[in-house]
């Protein structure tokens, strides 16, 4: 067959793909055979290698594993395909048909590539795949337009299980990003009733958790990671030997992973683990389109987040506000949080501060109160504290009777000893008897002016509020 005119007659890009394929169903070499004026220029200028016929792929294409699979598919297994999809390291759309060619080479398949690529997304070839696949999005950019503060949670949890059904998953889940990006947790899971996974809450193991700071790596670039056999757990291997580890010792045969982006921002991933392998293209596809809008979603959902904490943050300190304190007090006021007795209420207020400030400056005053602040959480760390205002800080402490406050106490007074310029002045008041909140507060900050006042006593030359 004469390649090289088929290839010519094509307006897009267009080349000849051949893949050798081995007795055990796995391919070898994958090689460019015979390409279009507009692909070779593109290996010329892109991949920076003049064409040469016959030579590997990824002289002129993206090296991406998820695209061997197709090319072998269409190859070798003769299925057209086609997909649209976000070429992450490039920047790229490509909207690309594989359609499989007849082959006159034994274990040798060879298909045809075209493609057409832009910078920016196409909602017509978005909506041109799959029926299946787009309703799918379309049931997912419902769901989630219903979603609001409220119901948000209950949302992804039914969208994960229909997720995980589509996949035909032993497990899918999302995991979602810090508001740095640097630790993950789990957002929502859905598990299958006939789960055959060892560990059953592998979605808040500490182990997968902390393993997901590697999986950008392991996806190199490409739109996803797909682990469908055993030949892709020995590349999974190769890339990453503690996540393989892990899988296989939790019984995990197959893997597909998604990196939610927003603004090329990793907010997070969609996994589903021991998948429908046999359905592995539409599941890819329907996947490709739809994280988008999931993406999009939690974005949102961490925005929310991070505007809910920035609101009852104290961000010099970063204990909770006066904001936040005034609203815990009236949530208790109404009965909105019940808290058992006893518990405990404290006010605790830096003594020097102002002559910090005063001699070295409010830089220094500045970090006093962070000082002040880690010492307080560090030895009240199973408690509520609240930046009151200034130099004082406010306790509550559920669960807590006078002999473990004053055990406390003493904690805290060795340790802020360690530092000259950090003193605090403290009192407090024990909820035992169904007081009012409100009243012993009241109580806890005429406590703490009067331990000011005896400081201030034995120390007249300090006497500065």
């Amino acid at each position: 067959m004469d390649y090289e005119q088929l290839v010519e007659g094509h307006k897009s890009r267009t080349c000849i793909i051949s893949v050798e394929q081995y007795e055990d169903g796995t391919y070898g070499n994958i090689r460019v055979v015979a390409a279009n004026k507009l692909l070779r220029d593109d290996a010329d200028m892109i991949f920076h290698h003049p064409f040469v016929p016959d030579s590997p792929y990824y002289y002129c294409l993206p090296q991406d594993k998820n695209f061997e699979d197709f090319m072998y598919r269409c190859a070798c297994l003769g299925k057209p395909l086609h997909t649209y999809v976000h070429v992450e390291h490039m920047g790229l759309w490509v909207n690309m048909f594989l359609l499989p060619v007849e082959s006159d080479r034994e274990n040798v398949g060879y298909c045809l590539y075209s493609c057409d690529i832009s910078p920016y997304a196409d909602s017509e070839q978005q909506a041109s795949l799959a029926a299946d696949t787009a309703t799918k999005a379309l049931e997912v950019s419902i769901k989630l337009g219903n979603a609001n503060k409220e119901n948000i949670q209950q949302i992804f949890d039914e969208l994960i299980e229909d997720m995980r059904e589509m996949c035909g998953a032993d497990i899918c889940g999302i995991l979602v990003s810090d508001f740095n990006g640097k630790r993950y947790a789990s957002f929502c899971k859905a598990m299958s009733p006939e789960n055959s996974i060892h560990h059953a809450d592998i979605c808040n193991d500490t182990t997968f958790l902390d393993i997901a700071d590697t999986f950008d790596s392991a996806i190199g670039g490409s739109s996803c990671l797909i682990v469908k056999d055993e030949n892709d757990m020995k590349w999974l291997q190769s890339v990453n030997p503690e996540w393989h580890s892990m899988l296989v010792e939790f019984n995990v045969k197959s893997v597909i992973l998604f990196p939610l982006k927003h603004n090329d921002e990793t907010v997070g991933y969609l996994w589903a683990l021991n998948f429908n392998t046999e359905d592995t293209v539409r599941i890819k596809e329907t996947l490709e389109l739809t994280t988008y809008f999931i993406a999009s979603e939690i974005a949102n959902y961490k925005l929310m987040k991070q505007l809910e904490y920035l609101g009852s943050i104290d961000i010099l300190t970063a204990c909770k506000n006066r904001n936040a304190m005034n609203n815990a007090v009236e949530d208790i006021v109404n009965g909105k949080n019940k808290l058992s007795e006893p518990y405990a209420v404290g006010f605790f207020d830096l003594n020097g501060l102002k002559r910090v400030n005063d001699e070295k400056g409010h830089g220094a005053g500045d970090g006093l109160l962070r000082t002040a602040s880690a010492i307080l959480n560090s030895v009240f760390y199973d408690c509520d504290i609240y930046r009151a205002g200034g130099d004082e800080f406010m306790l509550i402490a559920k669960g807590m009777d006078e002999n473990a406050l004053k055990e406390r106490l003493a904690q805290l007074y060795e340790k802020s000893a360690i530092d000259a310029d950090v003193n605090f002045a403290a009192g407090y008041c024990i909820v035992q008897n169904g007081e009012d909140i409100r009243t012993a507060m009241r109580i806890a900050d005429e406590n703490m002016y009067i331990n000011k006042n005896e400081y201030y006593e034995k120390h007249p030359e300090l006497k500065y509020r």
